[in-house]
């Protein structure tokens, strides 16, 4: 057995604990726990997100109230200095590594992870990214740079790429009937650990901290057991349904029905279809134009708006003094975590419509109305209204969320749902490719034109031209996905023997798994609530800030 597989603990003759084989579903089961457990593990890794709240404290470890600086500084003598204080540049690597490397993990272990189940690959994600965290603690206490880009960055992000597709397949084959809302769901809680890991790290750096101490390795260890705990129960409460389970008075969509099919494509061969590149482009173009735009945020508001936000509609960004800039950046984050509510909120109300308007239809509105909404944010800028601004943007941030909640549904519509998890970590180098064009584009192009002299509140404006042109491009690349032709879908058979070992003999094709119709028993809403009370928390804390954006 390889070295993952012996985690299990279980021999080759019995299933493991963690052996996909032990946790097929048995009648009764009812499946909707299962959107939590998902939840659980998605919530704690979605503070990768989040990461930035430890930099600034980390760029003063040392000097704990200002930094110790050092003029001969750079990038290879940062990793190993132990006497000077870290850039807030070299701490951002860890954010790269964090998506690099959750996208290239995704791809490599997809497979495995459709062959080990769900459980494990849970289990093992939060081996990665809860260990990485204690790594990168060591990092800190040790002041060892290059020992926090291996924790965090490289092992954690490991378990980012694992955690982040670990529920896909079991989801999508639980809720046949609901690919988008159930997709929707999990997804929504990734961008949602930010909302609640923020300000919690937040919390706990004020309680740790200490004249010798920005507080910050302790809060690691602390959030590092806690995410443990619940990556755990997550994992653990990880069900598969048996081969061929469908709801209880649920059917098929009929064939005639192009765009879903009812059959399947093997890994092997997902990648040698043209509609695999076709869909690799539209997330990697509406992901490259959402992401550029939540990275320039903050600064986009100050630069456009600047004393208008407080009052002097006449006093330009460069005018401002420091108390002036103070109070604006206060009104730029309350705007940030506006933005966040509505990620977070698009990806559950985008991936539910997904499941009525259909896949492609839903990414062409992304598009279409993606394309209009930048080019227009221009305008809106220039005749100074900042409700019809922030409304712009709130509706884009809507549509990036929800473009990743829909492309799991919509590759299993394409591809079948026996190896959807893993095709979909292979699409996520979409992810990794936009992390890196979406804020190259914004970043360079602003510092080129303020370099030309152009005003700040009109440096973004040929910005968003560009993005709208990236959103027609992607637009396109929608319009030519197609159904898949028949050489593609594996045999009767060979889906057969994929299958037999998530057959059981208590469980036929029908079920409810629950009572009535699957419905929320005790033991479900208990789960509901494990994960519903922590969101709550976070929207509340996100709503008070963004009401310094009104007043």
């Amino acid at each position: 057995m390889s070295a993952i597989d012996q985690t299990a603990g279980g021999s080759v003759g019995s299933p493991g604990l963690l052996d996909r084989e032990r946790i097929v579903a048995k009648a009764g089961f009812n499946r909707w726990l299962v959107p939590p457990a998902a939840l659980a593990i998605h919530l704690c890794i979605g503070m990768a997100y989040g990461f930035s709240v430890f930099w600034l404290p980390l760029s003063r470890s040392i000097g704990i109230e200002q930094s110790v600086a050092c003029a001969d500084l750079n990038l290879v003598t940062a990793l190993f200095t132990t006497s000077c204080d870290w850039r807030v540049s070299d701490l951002g690597w860890i954010y790269t590594l964090f998506f690099v490397l959750l996208g290239c993990s995704a791809a490599i272990w997809g497979g495995w992870l459709e062959r080990a189940g769900p459980r494990k690959a849970g289990v093992v994600s939060a081996l990665c990214w809860c260990g990485g965290m204690v790594i990168a603690a060591i990092g800190i206490m040790t002041h060892q740079l290059w020992l926090m880009w291996l924790g965090a960055g490289v092992i954690g992000g490991i378990g980012l790429g694992l955690g982040y597709i670990s529920p896909v397949s079991t989801l999508i084959k639980w809720f046949p009937d609901r690919r988008g809302m159930a997709t929707g769901m999990a997804i929504m809680g990734f961008g949602g650990g930010a909302m609640i890991g923020a300000p919690l790290a937040n919390l706990l750096m004020n309680y740790f901290k200490t004249p010798e101490s920005v507080g910050v390795w302790q809060t690691l260890l602390v959030m590092a057991a806690g995410y443990f705990v619940f990556m755990m129960c997550g994992a653990f409460g990880y069900r598969i349904p048996p081969a061929n389970w469908r709801p209880e008075g649920w059917s098929p969509p009929a064939t005639s029905k192009a765009m879903i099919t009812t059959r399947h494509v093997h890994l092997r061969d997902a990648h040698k279809t043209k509609q695999f590149w076709l869909i690799w482009a539209v997330l990697c173009l509406n992901v490259s134009a959402g992401i550029g735009v939540i990275g320039m945020a903050s600064p986009m508001l100050q630069e456009i708006f600047a004393g208008r936000l407080i009052g002097f509609p006449d006093v330009s960004f460069t005018q401002l003094d420091a108390s002036q800039k103070t109070a604006v950046a206060a009104i730029a984050a309350g705007f940030t975590g506006l933005l966040s509510l509505f990620n977070i909120g698009g990806r559950f109300f985008w991936a539910s419509l997904s499941d009525r308007l259909g896949r492609k239809a839903t990414y062409f509105t992304f598009f279409a109305l993606g394309i209009a909404l930048y080019a227009f944010a221009p305008t809106a800028a220039h005749i100074g209204s900042q409700a019809l601004f922030v409304a712009i943007f709130c509706v884009i941030l809507s549509m990036y969320g929800g473009g990743f909640a829909t492309i799991p549904a919509y590759l299993a519509d394409i591809f079948g749902t026996q190896f959807v998890g893993a095709i979909h970590g292979r699409l996520l180098t979409a992810w990794a490719t936009a992390g890196i064009v979406g804020p190259v584009v914004v970043n360079y192009i602003r510092e080129f034109q303020i370099n030309a002299g152009v005003p700040r509140d009109q440096v973004y404006d040929r910005t968003m031209y560009i993005l709208a042109g990236m959103l027609a491009l992607g637009l396109i690349a929608n319009l030519f996905v197609r159904p898949l032709a028949d050489k593609w879908f594996m045999s009767d058979a060979e889906v057969a023997a994929l299958q037999a070992k998530t057959k059981v003999a208590d469980a036929g094709a029908g079920g409810s798994f629950g009572i009535g119709h699957g419905g929320l028993d005790a033991k479900a809403a208990l789960a509901w609530a494990a994960v519903g009370i922590p969101i709550l928390w976070g929207v509340w804390v996100t709503i008070k800030q963004a009401i310094i954006l009104f007043q």
